[in-house]
C-alpha cells in the first residue's frame, strides 16, 4: 500500500512537470510572437496611409489653353471647375499670373465667401474683378483695359474643403493689336473651312470611283466561271 502510494505520487510529479514544461513553452513561443509583432508595424503605416489617400477627393479645374484679346478691351478669363463636395463657404478662388520670361508666378486675385479681394502692388491694380459664382462651379474673372504687358500665364486655383487636391488651370493668353485678332479669327476659319472642302471633294470622288469600278464590273461579267476566271473576274 505504502509503495502504492510512493508510485502515484510519483506518477503525479511527473504529469506536473510535464504540464509546467508546456506552459513553459507556451509562454516562450507568446513571447516569440510578441516580438515579432513590431514587423508589422511599418505594413500597418502604410495601409493607413493609403487608405487616407484614397478618401481624399479631388477638385477638377478646367480653363482653355490658350486665349486671344485686343489691346485695350476688356478679358474675361473663364474657370470652371467639378467638386464631390457640396460648395462651402471655406471654397476659395486664387489667380496667379507669370509673365513671359518670368521664373515664378504672382498672386494678384482671391476670391473666398462671396467676397473679392484683388492684389494690391501688381500691374493688375484696379483692373481685375470677379465675374463667377462657385455655386454653378464657375471661377471665372475679368480684367480690363488689356494691355501688351499682360501677355503671360494666367493660372486659376480653385479650393473646396474637404475637396483639397487639384491641378489649377493654366490660361496662355496673348494681347494683339486691334485688328489683328478679327484677321487671325478670319483666317483660321477659312483655314478650318478649305480643310473640311477638301475632305470632303476626296470622299465624293473615292465614292465616285468605286461606284464606276462597280458598274465596269457588272459589264464584263459574262456568266461563265471559266472565262470569268480568266478576266479576273
Amino acid at each position: 500500500m505504502g509503495g502504492g502510494g510512493t508510485m502515484g505520487g510519483k506518477g503525479d510529479g511527473s504529469r506536473k512537470m510535464a504540464a509546467a514544461a508546456l506552459a513553459a513553452s507556451s509562454g516562450s513561443g507568446g513571447s516569440r510572437q510578441g516580438a515579432a509583432s513590431p514587423a508589422c508595424f511599418p505594413a500597418l503605416l502604410l495601409l493607413a496611409a493609403l487608405s487616407s489617400l484614397l478618401q481624399v477627393s479631388a477638385v477638377e479645374v478646367y480653363t482653355p489653353t490658350d486665349f486671344s484679346v485686343e489691346n485695350g478691351t476688356e478679358a474675361k478669363l473663364p474657370c470652371t471647375f467639378t467638386s464631390t463636395e457640396v460648395i462651402s463657404s471655406s471654397a476659395s478662388v486664387a489667380w496667379s499670373f507669370q509673365g513671359e520670361g518670368s521664373s515664378s508666378p504672382i498672386s494678384f486675385f482671391y476670391y473666398s465667401n462671396g467676397k473679392a479681394y484683388p492684389g494690391k502692388s501688381t500691374q493688375f491694380d484696379d483692373r481685375s474683378t470677379w465675374a463667377g459664382d462657385l455655386n454653378r462651379k464657375d471661377a471665372s474673372i475679368t480684367i480690363a483695359n488689356m494691355q501688351f504687358q499682360d501677355n503671360g500665364t494666367y493660372i486659376c486655383d480653385v479650393k473646396n474643403p474637404p475637396d483639397i487636391v487639384v491641378t489649377p488651370g493654366k490660361i496662355k493668353v496673348r494681347v494683339m493689336e486691334k485688328g489683328n485678332l478679327s484677321v487671325f479669327s478670319l483666317t483660321l476659319v477659312l483655314g478650318v473651312t478649305g480643310v473640311g472642302i477638301l475632305v470632303l471633294v476626296f470622299v465624293i470622288m473615292l465614292i465616285v470611283c468605286v461606284m464606276i469600278r462597280k458598274k465596269n464590273s457588272k459589264k464584263h461579267y459574262s456568266g461563265d466561271p471559266d472565262i470569268d476566271a480568266r478576266l479576273g473576274m
